[in-house]
């Protein structure tokens, strides 16, 4: 006779599962493997930082092409919408790197010209999805490759490697902070018809790691004032949170649950980069403003 009992989720709201399914971990993921490979990817991004910080933009450059992939299959199997692949990958590939020498004005430029070659690109698909297609490749090469550019532009002051650096640390203390406090005290679903699992506690602990989390690291690495770090964390906590809801209100509509299979206790890569993609032109519109190099 199979039972049901109670389990906790991220946000510590109970649901019903089979008694005699296979018990995860309270946290509601593969926890070790999880931390595994973040600690894996962690240690290359700042050992790139550290060492050689143009490394940072081929890092970006590589994921960004990986998370374009599978977005892509995503759509595609939840939509049946076809990306004009080739050009979104080039183009998007060409918006990362003239950002290095060039900067945003680069960015915009190669946005253009790429949205102008999925354009051109889909009309030998003929007229059936036209209007979709093109919407879904030019979204997608913004979602993707023109918020990660800001990752990459990040990197490039004389004190970019320690930018980028704020960066990485703003949006992990935030998803830890928020993880943590979810699955602790979590009670309150934050938006239960897109995401059940993230709570207002949740978001609180996400608040309070975030920001200590930019008041040090801003304030450390970058010489910046309590106040710039303050604000530096609290925009990168918002935007994480809002990049996470956005993939979440993408999945539901696409009927899938994860994007893909790429890291273990993770999902895919672009299950990831949900939080760090706004948060990069959040964190490079804020250092840029506030702390100019």
């Amino acid at each position: 006779m199979v039972t049901t009992d109670q389990r906790e989720g991220e946000s510590g709201m109970s649901v019903d599962v089979p008694g005699d399914a296979a018990r995860p971990s309270r946290a509601g993921r593969n926890l070790p493997a999880a931390l595994a490979v973040g600690l894996l990817l962690g240690a290359g991004i700042v050992a790139a930082l550290l060492t050689y910080r143009h490394l940072f933009i081929g890092i970006v450059a590589v994921a960004a092409a990986l998370s374009a992939l599978e977005l892509a299959g995503a759509l595609r199997r939840g939509a049946g919408i076809r990306l004009a692949l080739f050009p979104v990958l080039l183009g998007g590939q060409a918006i990362i790197w003239l950002s290095w020498p060039y900067g945003l004005p680069a960015v915009l430029v190669a946005f253009a010209l790429t949205t102008l070659a999925c354009l051109v690109w889909r009309v030998r698909l003929g007229v059936d999805g036209y209007l979709r297609d093109v919407t879904a490749s030019v979204f997608t090469t913004a979602y993707v490759f023109v918020f990660a550019a800001f990752g990459a532009m990040l990197a490039l002051p004389p004190d970019g490697g320690f930018r980028a650096l704020c960066f990485m640390i703003g949006v992990v203390a935030s998803d830890t902070g928020g993880y943590a406090s979810g699955v602790l005290f979590g009670r309150h679903p934050m938006a239960p018809r897109v995401s059940p699992n993230k709570s207002w506690e949740g978001f609180v602990g996400s608040l309070l790691s975030g920001v200590a989390a930019g008041v040090l690291s801003v304030g450390l690495l970058l010489g910046g004032a309590w106040w710039v770090g303050a604000l530096f964390g609290l925009a990168v906590v918002c935007s994480s949170t809002i990049g996470d809801l956005m993939e979440s209100l993408i999945k539901r509509d696409l009927d899938i649950k994860d994007m893909g299979t790429l890291l273990p206790g993770h999902g895919g890569l672009m299950d990831r980069m949900d939080s760090l993609l706004p948060s990069a032109v959040v964190a490079w519109s804020t250092l840029f403003w506030l702390l100019p190099s």
